[in-house]
């Protein structure tokens, strides 16, 4: 039985508007946090990994590995993540039966996390990860919902599919932190 084609799609465009400065670039570990997201992606193994930037983005491309991944510049970034969603739609293989969607600023997630999310999903059209306090990124869309994916409008509207019906695919441990104030990256350092 062939395996899907996967897509991992980081998603790290935001302006960082409640953080003060690009959150992006924030060091982290080795690199930086989106760096450290984008290496994630690399260890997954994808058959394409996608990184949509915006906010920020002459500085993310000079101090961000973003090495073995397309990388899409969403210019309308302010409109949510949905308006980067749909940007690196535009790139995504057209071979590509998954779609994984990762936060850029959400370091906590291993590619363990995502290995167990594929896993779990089964057939199912989308599935996300359901934490201990409840359900969180990644999310996996096949590709009979990239329609609707492109679609979207604003930050929420990923969650009001997930609302609508996902697979739930349990992951030990609490949902990981994503980085939005300077108390926010306080913590996950």
């Amino acid at each position: 039985m062939p395996t899907d084609f996967t897509c991992g799609l980081v998603l790290g465009a935001g302006g960082s508007k409640r953080l003060g400065r690009p959150k992006q670039t924030l060091p982290f570990r080795d690199g930086t946090l989106l760096g450290h997201v984008v290496g994630v992606g690399r260890e997954c193994d994808f058959d394409q990994l996608v990184v949509a930037i915006g906010g920020a983005a002459e500085e993310v491309r000079e101090q961000v590995d973003l090495s073995g991944a397309e990388v899409v510049v969403n210019d309308v970034y302010g409109e949510g993540c949905s308006s980067s969603i749909a940007a690196a739609l535009a790139v995504v293989d057209e071979r590509c039966d998954v779609l994984v969607l990762m936060l850029g600023d959400q370091p906590g997630v291993t590619a363990e996390t995502v290995r167990t999310l594929l896993a779990g999903r089964g057939d199912a059209e989308l599935a996300v990860c359901r934490y201990d306090d409840g359900r969180g990124h990644p999310i996996a869309f096949a590709r009979s919902r990239f329609g609707a994916l492109a679609n979207l409008h604003g930050d929420k509207g990923v969650w009001k599919l997930v609302d609508q019906g996902a697979e739930d695919v349990r992951v030990d441990g609490r949902i990981p932190l994503d980085v939005d104030t300077p108390e926010d990256y306080a913590a996950v350092r």
